[in-house]
């Protein structure tokens, strides 16, 4: 089989096509996809990607999958691996049936997971662990940051139901801003204070005392919380998110605080070809907390079959939010 049915893009629509099975060399390895997350990425993505521009015009960044061919320098798997990744958006994504990918930046497959639960978790995971041990500089051992204390804007999303279980076997007392319909969820995650995400509550950021929080995440646009952000981040503390803004920010407010502002971008990596390597090994150690069961896997749900209609239907619950954990791809 020379061909290949793939979900791509023409006019920022998605669309079935056959296309060619690339072969890999160098360090890439040719992945039979079983199955992919989505993210919010990927709507980005298909409004941004232009035809006439872009070589890489399929989405999906999130995937596992078994290994069908290695290339000339790829040491790290062997045919009928399966392993899990989240690709590069330089590079042509897992809504396809066979993807190649850089070994570097990928995994074993955790043994505990399922194939759906394994696909939901790449991308969250690596965002999460580089934006709390790598961008904030926190300590990514067990218990490592006791008596560190954090705060989680959007903690129901897919990032927010990866970070807070890393964020509770690293040490930290973690409150989250959800719904309150689902504060049930993140105190199952792990967050020991659940508050209401709505700015004008009683309940939510401004029943907190200021200067009481050393690390805060924004895993949604920060903007609207700016204020508070500022007044509750304690001196010498980390503010990071992963949000692209909407309007400009008075960073100043947190200048007399020493505080940092941290940025992080799963996609950095990939896209600047810098420290590959670490993506594989975080994705190593995030399955080895799988096997030990300190990391749970994900709510998912999962919708069936590789086809522009299915994942049209999927891109537009992922359109209106408010989702629990994470959508799911079964090939």
């Amino acid at each position: 089989m020379t061909t290949q049915h793939a979900v791509t893009i023409k006019n920022h629509q998605l669309i079935d096509s056959d296309i060619a099975i690339a072969q890999p060399t160098g360090h890439d390895v040719l992945v039979k996809v079983q199955a992919a997350g989505l993210n919010p990425v990927d709507l980005k993505r298909l409004e941004d990607i232009d035809d006439n521009k872009d070589n890489a015009k399929i989405l999906g960044y999130d995937a596992v999958g078994k290994v069908v061919a290695t290339g000339n320098a790829a040491t790290k798997f062997k045919e009928g691996d399966i392993i899990y990744y989240a690709g590069s958006i330089i590079r042509d994504g897992s809504y396809q049936e066979f993807q190649l990918v850089d070994e570097r930046i990928a995994a074993l497959k955790p043994a505990n997971l399922s194939l759906e639960e394994a696909a939901a978790i790449p991308l969250v995971s690596l965002t999460a662990f580089e934006l709390m041990f790598e961008r904030m500089h926190l300590v990514a051992e067990p218990n490592g940051n006791a008596g560190q204390s954090l705060l989680v804007i959007n903690g129901a999303g897919g990032v927010g139901s990866m970070l807070i279980p890393l964020a509770k076997w690293a040490g930290l007392e973690v409150t989250a801003t959800a719904s309150p319909r689902k504060f049930d969820y993140l105190r199952q995650i792990g967050v020991d204070h659940p508050i209401d995400y709505r700015s004008d509550s009683d309940e939510g950021l401004r029943q907190l005392p200021a200067n009481s929080i050393n690390n805060i995440v924004a895993l949604y646009n920060i903007a609207p919380y700016w204020d508070e952000v500022a007044r509750l981040v304690a001196p010498l503390g980390h503010v990071g998110t992963i949000v692209e803004l909407d309007s400009n920010l008075a960073i100043s407010d947190i200048k007399n605080k020493a505080v940092s502002f941290d940025w992080e971008f799963m996609f950095t990596k990939s896209s600047y070809g810098v420290d590959l390597s670490s993506q594989g090994n975080i994705l190593e150690l995030i399955g080895d907390l799988m096997g030990e069961n300190q990391l749970q896997p994900q709510k998912i749900e999962v919708f069936n079959g590789l086809s522009a209609q299915t994942l049209t239907t999927a891109f537009e619950k992922l359109r209106r939010g408010h989702t629990t954990g994470k959508l799911v791809i079964k090939y």
